[in-house]
């Protein structure tokens, strides 16, 4: 096994502790049958699977990212929608969501799965705003480096199901919330915006966990890099703020490490130019770390989105070692273009949909 597989296991091994499926299976010994099952986010259908494999069939809705729908049960009705930045697909799962809470009867139990991802794939505008309002707000965050929580509260502005507004409509006797979060804090109103949040003075029963968070994937991956022999130097959430940033202080101590493994998690930031090439946070944070620790021998870095997407992209994130920085990375780290460069080298991160989201992961390796 070579240095880059190895640290690809483990990277994989963190993103598996938190899959949708056995986080919801998990948490389901002690909840009472639902009447209905909304699920949302990128992980929604991993989830709301696992809910339906416990459950049996049970009247749903799933709202998540294209492609990430396969091997629903026939009988839910599926919505994937555009992320990050929405469209009208978008809408169209919100206010199927947002129907559906308001029409559940008094006595009934609601349980609501909540993934990364829902503030782009779910929403129900507020009267007067329009999809190209939306649409130009979501691009306007993208591209100004905003951490998430900043982002969701100027979203939560424009929404009806946004930061409690979701939940505000139901008239049932219970609610259940289970959250995979992607947000620093795991607070369930920052995580999709808010749409698993409980309104204020709820008058229904309900409870609300986070049953999957980056913790728990950075921990599944130092066990994994201790099984595969190696010492754990670092496991910390360092990864939030600017990617020259985190690649300059992660690089620092990576440049020092002995044999080991750090594990890093959290969700950098990119300001992008007016015209970016192609790439996300991931891929520019990987690019950013190769020039870091050009020549260093040994040394491997994986740093993907846990999601398995990263921006608009079909790539995790990235692969590198001290020998990935060449001709032509530098200007297509200047023009935000680092997955043409890192596609070029076969340093690429593809996983797929993973069926979770909780932010980004960083694997750091050293022989």
């Amino acid at each position: 096994m070579t240095m880059q597989d190895q640290a690809i296991a483990i990277w994989k091994a963190g993103v598996a502790a938190v899959d949708g499926y056995g986080a919801v299976k998990a948490a389901l010994s002690d909840v009472p049958r639902p009447d209905q099952i909304l699920a949302v986010g990128k992980a929604a259908a991993a989830m709301i699977n696992a809910a339906q494999d416990h459950f049996g069939k049970t009247p749903g809705i799933v709202v998540t990212k294209d492609g990430h729908a396969v091997g629903l049960p026939s009988h839910l009705q599926v919505i994937e929608a555009s992320h990050p930045v929405p469209d009208a697909r978008s809408l169209k799962g919100g206010q199927a969501l947002r129907a559906a809470v308001q029409a559940m009867e008094p006595g009934t139990h609601l349980l609501l799965l909540v993934s990364g991802g829902a503030s782009s794939l779910a929403e129900d505008l507020v009267p007067g705003a329009t999809l190209e309002d939306l649409a130009r707000l979501n691009a306007q965050l993208l591209s100004e480096g905003l951490d998430i929580t900043a982002m969701n509260a100027r979203r939560r502005e424009m929404s009806r199901i946004k930061g409690g507004g979701l939940l505000a409509g139901f008239g049932g006797a219970r609610a259940t919330v289970l959250a995979i979060s992607d947000v620093p804090g795991d607070d369930i109103g920052v995580i999709g915006s808010g749409i698993g949040a409980l309104p204020e003075a709820p008058q229904f029963e309900s409870s609300v966990e986070i049953i999957a968070s980056n913790a728990h994937a950075r921990r599944a991956a130092a066990n994994a890099a201790r099984a595969a022999g190696k010492e754990i130097l670092a496991e910390e959430e360092a990864l939030h703020d600017d990617y020259l940033s985190v690649a300059a202080d992660i690089a620092a101590r990576l440049r020092q490490m002995p044999p080991g493994a750090m594990i890093f998690g959290g969700e950098p930031t990119v300001v992008l130019p007016e015209n970016p090439g192609r790439g996300g946070r991931n891929q520019a944070l990987a690019l950013a770390l190769a020039r870091e620790i050009q020549g260093c021998e040994g040394l491997c870095v994986v740093v993907g989105g846990t999601d398995g997407t990263d921006g608009p992209t079909n790539a995790a994130g990235g692969v590198v070692t001290g020998a990935t920085w060449a001709d032509g990375a530098d200007q297509a780290l200047r023009e935000a273009d680092a997955g043409s460069f890192l596609e070029r080298s076969g340093a690429l991160l593809v996983t797929g949909p993973t069926g979770t989201n909780v932010m980004d992961l960083l694997v750091a390796t050293k022989e």
